[in-house]
């Protein structure tokens, strides 16, 4: 069983929006968190933004504050990545993943989070 499955990628002009859905198994979604990242070619994967402790507390990358919001479905094991006001820097492709541990200030460090999903491809046009 494939612990996490991404959708909701695609193409969209700046200033545009876009929801990223992420399915999760039971055994990934119980994690202590789960998070979104995201990579272009070239450079290193980045975390974008995490939810932690079922979903009570969130955090996210400067470069996303007050654009992106991540959320959480229990009843559906769920996660989402609403991004609104998006821009061409934006363009990547975007995982989900999950931490079964954390540590405190840690929670978008990519070497924390052993399940990943195959990843959701986001473009945005100028």
């Amino acid at each position: 069983q494939v612990p996490l499955v991404e959708s909701g990628g695609g193409s969209v002009q700046a200033g545009g929006s876009l929801r990223l859905s992420c399915a999760a198994s039971g055994l990934a979604y119980s994690s202590s968190c789960m998070g979104w990242f995201r990579q272009t070619p070239g450079k290193e994967r980045e975390g974008v933004a995490a939810i932690c402790t079922r979903g009570s507390v969130t955090y996210y990358a400067d470069s996303v504050k007050g654009r992106f919001t991540i959320s959480q479905d229990n009843a559906k094991n769920t996660m989402y990545l609403q991004m609104n006001v998006l821009k061409p820097e934006d363009t990547a492709m975007y995982y989900c993943a999950a931490a079964r541990l954390m540590s405190t200030g840690y929670w978008l460090n990519r070497g924390w989070y052993s399940y990943w999903g195959q990843g959701t491809q986001v473009t945005v046009s100028s």
